[in-house]
């Protein structure tokens, strides 16, 4: 099992907070971490920050988690990640994804309805530039070239490069076959290794449907590693952020974390959460939100426990853990991470 690592998010951009970013994954990679994720919400992009950071490393694995859909054009995307291609010297790995409702329209102006549709044929297109063939595509979210105007269809100028890997970071039943379908790995979430089943089994029938393994699949996922004899000093910090997945990530209508883990077994809570959350009782929505699945979707606790946790990860079919090591300081986050790479290699 490798391991991967995150930066950036919703409250992410601070120069200070970057410089310590970069020497975040400076560090990891000189621990053995496999790959590194940036995220893009509505605090930094999701590529800058992996340009500035192929100049700083040499190995590790460059991938957006992930580059919203809906805020660029199928053949910008595309174009972009040839570039990152290039300069990273094929470390490059283009995580796509739908983003939700409430940025969707409220930041990109763009109609969410539709997501997966919109999906299926922004990979097609990126697929077809990839490959370096003239791009014309006519589908029902794209229409390329435009018609009725001067467009014509146009290859990129850059060389083609095809074996750039998609992950997709996706969460619905149908979305999840789709990513077995077409997909080179998934950016998971909202996760417990004792229900995988609600996220793999969709991903399976898609993996079969299309004539692949499972296991061609890079299952990205993991959660929380913290070290300690308290266990409920650990999971108690980690209510809040849970709360916020349950209750805000997306509108109180549609927000497909929070049903993933309905269909991960956690339906009762994660309705009461958001109910709580929605209604602005944020204190009582991370009370109200289960010990237990915080343990569940983490890896917490002394070395044995954390290394058991890993044991579960891995023999649920994660492939790589993407893990977000705890800690006050820097200095203590790669502490954690550093721990955590000892325990992988143990295993």
């Amino acid at each position: 099992m490798k391991v991967s690592i995150g930066i950036g998010g919703a409250a992410s951009g601070r120069r200070r907070d970057f410089d310590e970013q970069t020497e975040f994954v400076v560090e990891a990679e000189r621990l053995g971490v496999d790959a590194v994720w940036s995220a893009e919400a509505w605090g930094q992009d999701a590529v800058a920050p992996l340009a500035y950071l192929a100049g700083k490393t040499d190995r590790i694995k460059l991938g957006t988690g992930i580059m919203q859909i809906t805020a660029r054009t199928p053949v910008m995307t595309a174009m972009t990640a040839l570039t990152m291609a290039s300069i990273t010297n094929d470390r490059f790995i283009l995580g796509l994804g739908n983003s939700g409702p409430q940025v969707v329209e409220g930041l990109h102006g763009v109609p969410f309805a539709g997501p997966l549709g919109r999906m299926k044929e922004a990979v097609e297109i990126i697929r077809r530039a990839f490959a370096g063939e003239k791009i014309e595509y006519h589908g029902t979210h794209y229409d390329l070239p435009r018609p009725g105007g001067q467009g014509k269809a146009i290859r990129l100028a850059q060389p083609a490069n095809p074996k750039i890997p998609i992950y997709l970071a996706t969460l619905g039943p149908k979305a999840l076959e789709y990513t077995g379908r077409a997909a080179d790995g998934w950016v998971g979430t909202s996760f417990t290794p004792e229900h995988a089943a609600a996220h793999f089994d969709p991903m399976r029938a898609g993996a079969k449907a299309a004539g692949r393994a499972f296991s061609d699949i890079d299952i990205q996922v993991g959660g929380v590693v913290a070290f300690g004899d308290d266990l409920d000093a650990l999971v108690t910090p980690l209510k809040p952020g849970m709360a916020f997945t349950l209750g805000a990530m997306g509108s109180p209508t549609t927000n497909f974390y929070n049903d993933a883990y309905k269909r991960g077994g956690w339906d009762e809570a994660s309705r009461e959460v958001q109910k709580l959350w929605v209604a602005g009782k944020r204190e009582e929505a991370a009370a109200r939100v289960p010990s237990e699945m915080i343990v569940q979707a983490n890896l917490l606790g002394d070395e044995k426990t954390v290394k058991q946790r890993l044991r579960t990860f891995r023999d649920a079919g994660v492939t790589t853990l993407r893990v977000a090591p705890a800690g006050r300081d820097l200095n203590e986050r790669l502490a954690t991470l550093g721990r955590t790479m000892d325990l992988v290699r143990a295993l």
